[in-house]
């Protein structure tokens, strides 16, 4: 009983890693109710895990799964390469689709941000250094309103397979 007690929660062990390797590769983070399968009842842990793991695979299905939706599309043969298709996507985008970027957008705001404090610090020696720290924050504030107001635009979708109607 004992021997077939262990080889129960080994087996039990190896399917739950298993599982969690798997959805690594699809979402980015371990499976749910990994506790379930390893210890045959739902914890506090488990559920705390699982809360976590969703907002995790939220934010990477929103910000950073693009990419890896393309390959997939792509290995599974929904949009082929030929050398009679233009290499380029036939749903390129225009305009700022084409450049908008969330760590870019972030990394402007940061520098602005950086730059406006210090032309404060040098105020005192310059009064024409208060006005560049208006204009660098000011263009640090413009740039985060169109990213809040354009926050769909910076999400990460796939770009090679459009799925027909």
């Amino acid at each position: 009983m004992l021997l077939s007690s262990f080889y129960c929660s080994k087996f039990h062990s190896v399917w739950a890693n298993h599982g969690d390797d798997v959805s690594i590769q699809y979402s980015g983070t371990p499976a749910l109710k990994g506790d379930f399968v390893r210890c045959g009842k739902r914890t506090i842990q488990g559920i705390l895990n699982d809360g976590w793991n969703a907002l995790m695979r939220y934010y990477l299905n929103n910000f950073r799964d693009g990419t890896k939706q393309d390959a997939i599309d792509l290995m599974q043969g929904h949009y082929i390469l030929s050398v009679s298709r233009s290499m380029t996507p036939t749903s390129q985008e225009r305009g700022i689709e084409a450049i908008a970027s969330f760590p870019l957008a972030l990394l402007l705001i940061l520098t602005g941000f950086l730059f406006a404090t210090m032309s404060l610090g040098r105020v005192r020696y310059d009064l024409w250094n208060l006005l560049f720290s208006i204009m660098w924050a000011s263009m640090s504030l413009a740039i985060a309103a169109f990213v809040r107001a354009n926050g769909r635009v910076f999400c990460n979708r796939p770009r090679l397979h459009q799925p027909r109607p």
